[in-house]
């Protein structure tokens, strides 16, 4: 049968140099291109890697360089680390790793599976050149059947070439995603072999399976293939059982030639069936068993969801049959203290943060995701915007286009595929027509049941990609005449892939260039996006916009806009790089949130100083009315426009500020900022008190500084030194601050106007978790986690 083994763990590591061939291992002296099995230096098997580092993967290595500040624009894009053309003494990266393969399993088909490499990436086994693979962002795998020593010992080396750039973001460098060993017996289901797809009839759904069989062997074979159906919770098998309905198909006797695949359609019909939305993540799963002589040989799993999607270019997007406006984030894949080497359990983190924010869309910008982020977005309710990285017809382009689909199909997240992101050269050119056009065809062969989209700045013209979209993809409503395109284009739909723009820092109320802060007030755009307020009013007032993906749901390092040095981060975000609230996401939460009472009042009240200073004090609020008082006055009760805001100019007095909402005359909700003393203590929480002991899993440990009455101080910036023992180590820290230079792997962090993180990871270990945190002149903080015993991934030791 299948095994999946994980080959994350006990990798060597060390970093080869792009100028120097004497620094890079004899890479340019291998001999692999020459002679099979030939591969010389740390290509080769017999190379010694005992001085090199021990890593585990998801690993980027550029996350621990130092920052360059007197780098070009394009380091500056990249947050200024060290890395790139411009320095080759940390632009490569080599990683091997030994193994075992059991005599017995000669005669299987064995391959090894990368989710994710940054970037160009060469991979040998045992001395033999398995191939190269430039892009960074999508999934590869090559077979190593011929290649193994059977009943012995195994090397895999890679070589990372992280040199040149894919995008203008930080893009870190390593494997940094999930690395598999797979083996099949040499009759099984071809990798990314399934795809099913569902028609729902009023009571039914009708669920149609196509399953690739792959016969690597040198014989004809004959088998069966048994297709079931289950849900996660048992409902549709009743349903089915009380319509006299079958959730199992199976074919008759098949013969599949020596060395032939084939796909195989099969149908199910399901009774009454749960279909997927955000509100209801109903999943189900299909397994694909194939028996040969009475035997399963190969068996499969796909989650899958049911539901209808329908674009309507005057009246938005339908889910189910029912209008659903999109309220999205774009963002990207990284996180403080881990850069792009997140572990599973940060995707669902930062998914739930996006919940909690009331979205229930995320677009992947601009390129293929983890496999575990779009399994959670499955599982959590996000409609998904799935993007590649680069248009193009060559090839390599629609290889990895095609890559990306084919792996990504079968998540009932997903409702659009993205051809790309503003590409300025030849999006509005006859070339980027065909270009585009070849594109879309691949993608409706390949998956006839979504749309295409691709992610456009307008300018109007009559050529390009919006010729041959079924969905338009506009970049923000200040680039190009949206209305007038609307009026021209009446039956084709829109979605705003990107929008707002908006940079905040969090806990700033006045720009500072010398520090690189810009002010949170929801005020300060480049010139080509919008304040929240502005683009979201416009969206939610024009019912044929299908909604819109918000510039961006986290910051991110990279692309500081818009100042450069000494920022390295954006300021784009709705939280900051460790998920820490902004006050713009109490915006968003306020109007996209169908059930939640929203009161936020801002900003702080600590301003020492600034006695009798105007302050511009706000509330973002869904209540019908807001009343502001000030050391218990009041300065007045205001209605709340809907998606709008109230304001209030006061003098700042030491005290409080309060704010109180109605909806009617009822009283529902209080904010409150009061005037602390100076931080007198720490106090340390964190999103989850227990975690698995399986080596992977996390929790974000938050550290706040309080006074001495427990408020929390706003304005603290303490150094804070964390110490951590028992079964859990930190893998990074931050504290959200975009012109922080301090380390994100190392054992301490200032406070960032009162707020750091840790990321605390388990071992294989249970047993407690203990984390101190401590500052000069500050009472410490202890807390607790626990390491619950777990169920490993089953991996190759």
């Amino acid at each position: 049968m299948r095994e999946r083994l994980s080959l994350d763990r006990n990798w060597r590591f060390a970093l080869g140099h792009a100028a120097d061939p004497s620094r890079d291992f004899e890479f340019v002296r291998s001999r692999d291109l020459v002679k099979a099995g030939e591969a010389r230096g740390a290509a080769g098997v017999k190379f010694d890697d005992d001085a090199w580092r021990v890593v585990n993967v998801p690993h980027d290595w550029a996350i621990e360089l130092p920052l360059d500040p007197t780098g070009d624009k394009e380091l500056a894009e990249h947050g200024f680390r060290a890395i790139g053309p411009d320095h080759p003494e940390h632009s490569i990266g080599w990683y091997r790793r030994t193994f075992e393969i059991p005599a017995g399993d000669e005669g299987r088909r064995i391959s090894v599976e990368f989710d994710g490499v940054f970037r160009d990436s060469i991979v040998w086994i045992n001395g033999h050149r398995l191939g190269r693979h430039q892009s960074g962002y999508t999934s590869f795998s090559y077979d190593v059947t011929d290649l193994l020593n059977y009943g012995g010992t195994n090397v895999i080396a890679v070589r990372v070439d992280a040199s040149c750039w894919e995008g203008w973001w930080y893009e870190g460098a390593g494997i940094y995603r999930h690395v598999w060993l797979t083996k099949t017996d040499p009759l099984h289901v071809a990798r990314c072999g399934t795809f099913v797809t569902s028609e729902v009839k009023r009571t039914t759904a009708v669920v149609t399976a196509r399953t690739t069989i792959v016969n690597e062997s040198d014989n004809a074979l004959t088998f069966v293939l048994q297709s079931d159906l289950s849900p996660r919770h048992g409902f549709a098998t009743r349903a089915n059982r009380a319509h006299g309905l079958k959730t199992r198909a199976t074919t008759k006797p098949i013969v599949l030639a020596s060395w032939e695949q084939r796909e195989i359609v099969q149908t199910i019909r399901i009774a009454r069936p749960r279909l997927w939305s955000p509100d209801q993540p109903n999943l189900y799963r299909l397994r694909s068993t194939i028996i040969r002589r009475r035997e399963a040989v190969d068996e499969y799993d796909t989650s899958f969801g049911i539901r209808t999607l329908r674009w309507d270019a005057p009246k938005g997007f339908f889910l189910n049959g029912k209008p659903l406006k999109i309220k999205g984030t774009c963002n990207h894949q990284q996180h403080a203290g881990v850069g792009i080497a997140l572990p599973d359990r940060l995707h669902t983190f930062r998914l739930e943060k996006l919940k909690e924010l009331g979205s229930n869309a995320y677009r992947c910008s601009h390129y293929a995701v983890a496999p575990e982020l779009l399994d959670e977005c499955d599982r959590l309710g996000f409609l998904v915007m799935a993007e590649n990285r680069l248009a193009g017809s060559s090839p390599e382009i629609l290889s990895q286009f095609e890559g990306m689909i084919r792996r990504d199909r079968n998540h009932p997240s997903v409702i659009l595929w993205s051809l790309a992101n503003e590409e300025h050269t030849v999006q509005w050119s006859i070339a980027g027509e065909r270009i585009g056009r070849t594109m879309t065809r691949l993608a409706h062969r390949l998956d006839p049941t979504r749309k295409v989209t691709t992610a456009m700045h307008d300018r109007g013209l009559d050529e390009g990609f919006a010729n041959v979209v079924d969905v338009h993809g506009w970049n923000y409503i200040k680039v190009g005449d949206i209305e007038a395109f609307h009026a021209r284009r009446p039956e084709q739909p829109i979605v705003g892939s990107e929008e707002g723009s908006t940079v905040c820092t969090r806990g700033v109320y006045a720009d500072d260039a010398g520090k690189g802060y810009v002010s949170a007030y929801d005020v300060r755009t480049p010139k080509w996006g919008s304040t929240a307020e502005s683009w979201w009013r416009f969206f939610s007032d024009r019912p044929w916009l299908a909604g819109g993906f918000v510039w961006t749901g986290f910051d991110y390092f990279g692309e500081p806009i818009p100042y450069k040095w000494p920022c390295t981060a954006s300021h784009f975000g709705l939280m900051d790089l460790c998920g820490f609230p902004k006050d713009n996401f109490y915006y968003y939460q306020s109007w996209w949130s169908d059930d939640r009472t929203v009161l936020h009042l801002f900003p702080h009240w600590n301003w020492e100083g600034h006695e009798g200073e105007e302050i511009d004090v706000r509330c973002f609020s869904n209540c019908d009315e807001v009343e502001l008082f000030v050391n218990g006055r009041t300065h007045g009760r205001k209605t709340v426009v809907r998606n709008s805001h109230v304001a209030w100019v006061v003098r700042y007095e030491a005290g409080a500020i309060e704010a109180i909402g109605y909806h009617g005359k009822k009283r529902v909700a209080t904010a409150k900022r009061e005037t602390t003393g100076p931080a007198a203590r720490l106090v340390l929480g964190t999103d989850r008190m227990s975690i698995s002991a399986d080596g992977d899993d996390v929790a974000s440990v938050t550290v706040t500084a309080v006074d001495a009455k427990g408020r929390f101080v706003p304005t603290a910036n303490d150094l804070v030194r964390f110490n951590i023992s028992g079964a859990g180590v930190i893998i990074g820290i931050g504290n959200g601050d975009p012109s922080s230079h301090e380390a994100d792997k190392g054992s301490q962090r200032s406070l960032f106007n009162g707020l750091a993180c840790a990321i605390v990871q388990s071992t294989l270990k249970a047993g407690p978790i203990r984390i101190a945190a401590r500052a000069a002149g500050l009472k410490s903080a202890m807390l607790t986690l626990q390491a619950r015993p777990a169920t490993q991934r089953p991996a190759v030791p």
